[in-house]
């Protein structure tokens, strides 16, 4: 089974490019992440894999910036995923960029506007800082994304139906958007996203419509988002899945602790899953780092009252500023009303044969 994987974007080094009348940059950028997994229950199997891409998604990209004077730059973005243990792209070939790419301009003390296949706002306000509010971003990696019990979403072009459900972790991009975002204003940040469904004669049928805004205060910080996706299987595109999430997070010396809450529906079936968070990050020093992660997750009548909880931590050894190693763990139990319908299922694994799955992970990243 291909495991979708979520993304965190960097770029490190520039290469400078001098033209007549403007300064021009073009960056290569990546992350590579490669492990061993151990699952106690895969179909009712033990299993120990060769996987890649669990702590972040393995991805190369070009990031570039051009300053047209007067505060204002053209900015661009193009990145692909991969598979390091096969060189496979993701999801397939021809996927060149799939994982994003984008065209805009930027003003320094005002914000940017964006045209392409861009990530959502639940994504950019709540796991991106200044929020970091998932627990995903820090520690857990694929096996903290939401999974569980709850494929009766049954959200379209999605493998198993639910992964990444309230989409924090950056799995769903949207095609032909126009994204806005803001600066920062005495510590708010706003943004609003359209996805244009390209269908003749109706500008509401499979689009995506999106807001966003994060506030800052010194160690502390606060972001909300909502994010809509109608879909063309759904009530010939009147239909889709919605998410509102809403979080906080602060430091305290040398400690970092979050809390996140997240609503996602099925705007056709009525289908509904909530999702409570929270998560904590403490740093001995540079080097050694320990995370934790609690999530509950419910679903309503329509997902057969199915819940799980899961509990993810993580161990982080930085060799260099730019290399890790590092171990997770994750073990999830489930219930729900009807049997067979709430086995336990692991972000990133297949499911379980029973309602409990535990996972353990060792692992290497390294960006540039």
């Amino acid at each position: 089974m291909q495991r979708m994987l979520r993304a965190i974007p960097f770029a490190i080094a520039a290469s400078m490019i001098s033209a007549a009348h403007a300064q021009s940059s073009v960056t290569l950028y990546g992350i590579l992440d490669v492990g061993l997994t151990y699952v106690s229950n895969e179909g009712g199997h033990g299993s120990f894999l060769a996987q890649d891409s669990v702590y972040t998604p393995s991805i190369w990209g070009l990031h570039g910036t051009e300053d047209l004077g007067g505060g204002y730059k053209t900015i661009f973005d193009l990145q692909s995923q991969f598979f390091i243990n096969t060189g496979a792209g993701i999801p397939g070939p021809n996927a060149d960029f799939n994982r994003g790419a984008y065209l805009g301009i930027e003003k320094d003390g005002l914000g940017k506007i964006t045209f392409g296949q861009q990530y959502n706002l639940m994504f950019d306000f709540l796991f991106f800082p200044p929020a970091r509010l998932d627990g995903t971003f820090l520690y857990g990696g694929l096996f903290s994304m939401r999974q569980g019990p709850f494929s009766a979403l049954a959200i379209p072009g999605n493998m198993t139906g639910s992964l990444d459900f309230d989409e924090t972790a950056g799995m769903t991009r949207v095609s032909n958007s126009v994204k806005v975002t803001s600066a920062v204003f005495d510590g708010f940040r706003f943004g609003a996203l359209y996805g244009f469904g390209n269908t003749a004669g109706s500008l509401s049928a499979n689009n995506t419509v999106g807001f966003g805004m994060n506030y800052v205060y010194g160690t502390f910080g606060a972001g909300a988002a909502y994010n809509e996706t109608r879909y063309a299987s759904m009530s010939d595109g009147h239909d889709g899945i919605r998410n509102i999430g809403v979080g906080v997070g602060n430091t305290f010396g040398n400690l970092y602790a979050s809390a996140l809450y997240t609503y996602t529906k099925n705007t056709l079936t009525g289908g509904t899953a909530q999702v409570a968070q929270i998560s904590g990050l403490y740093s001995f020093n540079s080097f050694w780092r320990v995370g934790a992660n609690y999530q509950y997750i419910k679903g309503n009548a329509q997902l057969d009252h199915n819940r799980a909880q899961q509990v993810t931590t993580a161990v982080q050894y930085s060799l260099s500023k730019r290399t890790m190693l590092y171990a997770d763990t994750a073990y999830q139990w489930t219930g729900g009303d009807v049997a067979g319908t709430h086995n336990a299922w692991i972000g990133g694994l297949s499911p379980s044969s029973n309602n409990h799955q535990f996972a353990a992970h060792i692992g290497m990243q390294t960006f540039f």
